[in-house]
């Protein structure tokens, strides 16, 4: 089984390969200031030494480099995850990275043309990014808070000597931060020019901004969806028994709930996390990952008389499908649909029950109708079970639609 998956793994890659070029990008954008700034680390360590004159031989600009190369490196793990909030922070850092590399004086403009493409496969791509992770949301906190906090400490030092106390060693930069971003204010040391009063309101602000959105950020995906779990998913749980489990949002996948709906049989909908659905309100809905087991055990898989793999991305119809066959009962079938004719026997391969491919249903019946062949109930067992072999030795049989 798990060799089973890592083939499937190997076929629907593009999450990796962004992953990979965007954490490529930010070792590339950071590795001409780290041979600079191992120079002068231990100038750094030293609080004898003038940090205005460091940061002045060091250049405004590096450390804003630094923060979004680490990030980049960093944000690659959540792109990994497929996580939609590691999508939206890659697009950020690489848009940073864009406009730094044109800003900054005497530098090859490499970063800024290498970035656009990868933007433009990032948004091209934005649908697989449809994850809740709360991996990749701590990490994005992580980022935004250590930036922050280097912004703070270093802007702090840079203009020390414009506090009523002047700001000359790290400790006293970092309890500054502190303060100042967590908005407490004791008032001991307070900024007498304009520029560090400016560079303080900074801080306020950003401070309140990135600890409100890495709260959210955080919270959001632990909380996201479990009271309409309890409602409609544990509540409803002893009454999982002969029913249909549908997996995905998709136009085919509402489609297919109403059309079970009308014929009186119950149907429970299994939708991943932070994908909108056209349900009724009243539906047997549980918000969650499809490819977990946990999940399909919540929405009674090991007691359904089928569970279909709806969604439009067949990558995880494969491995929902997967998932399925490690809960199910044994009366319980497995349908996937295949969205793109080539992937047809790539999703065979981890062997559901039922194959549909709207692609090859379509054409087969519109070429069979147009040449006048009859469409009997072999065929469309063989275009739901059977290989496109099958089609071409199906004969018209006495009962036809």
């Amino acid at each position: 089984m798990r060799k089973l998956k890592n083939k499937v793994l190997s076929l629907f890659k593009p999450a990796w390969s962004l992953a990979a070029l965007v954490a490529v990008s930010g070792y590339f954008f950071l590795s001409p200031v780290l041979p600079q700034l191992w120079r002068m680390l231990p100038e750094m360590m030293q609080s004898s030494h003038s940090w205005g004159q460091i940061f002045t031989d060091l250049g405004l600009l590096k450390l804003p480099r630094v923060i979004i190369g680490s990030g980049m490196m960093l944000i690659a793990v959540g792109l990994l995850l497929r996580a939609r909030i590691a999508w939206a922070f890659s697009l950020l850092l690489l848009a940073s990275m864009a406009f730094l590399s044109l800003v900054e004086p005497h530098q090859t403009l490499l970063p800024f043309v290498s970035s656009i493409p990868l933007l433009l496969a990032l948004v091209y791509y934005w649908r697989v990014f449809d994850r809740a992770s709360l991996a990749a949301s701590t990490l994005f906190a992580v980022i935004s808070l250590v930036s922050l906090l280097l912004y703070s400490v270093f802007g702090a030092l840079f203009l020390g000597q414009e506090f009523s106390q002047p700001i000359t060693d790290l400790s006293t930069a970092f309890y500054f931060s502190i303060v100042s971003m967590s908005t407490v204010g004791y008032g001991d040391i307070t900024p007498v020019s304009d520029s560090a009063r400016l560079f303080t309101a900074s801080i306020i602000i950003m401070g309140i901004t990135v600890f409100a959105t890495s709260a959210s950020a955080i919270i959001g995906p632990m909380i996201g969806g479990n009271l309409k779990q309890i409602i409609t998913g544990r509540i409803s749980h002893v009454m999982h028994k002969n029913h249909f489990i549908i997996v995905g949002a998709t136009p085919l996948a509402v489609s297919v709930f109403r059309g079970l709906k009308e014929r009186g049989e119950t149907v429970t909908c299994i939708v991943p996390h932070g994908v909108d659905h056209r349900y009724p309100a009243e539906t047997d809905v549980i918000i969650g990952d499809p490819t977990n087991t946990e999940t399909l055990l919540q929405a009674g898989a090991n007691k359904a008389k089928y569970v279909m793999a709806l969604r439009d991305d067949d990558a995880e119809n494969a491995f929902i499908i997967l998932a399925a066959k490690e809960v199910i009962g044994p009366d319980t079938k497995t349908v996937s649909v295949v969205n793109a004719s080539q992937h047809l026997q790539k999703i065979k391969r981890v062997q559901p029950d039922m194959v549909f491919s709207l692609q090859l249903l379509g054409s087969e019946l519109l070429v069979r109708t147009l040449s006048g062949e009859a469409i009997d109930n072999q065929l469309i067992t063989s275009l739901f079970f059977g290989d496109r072999q099958d089609l071409e030795t199906t004969q018209a049989g006495p009962e036809t639609t």
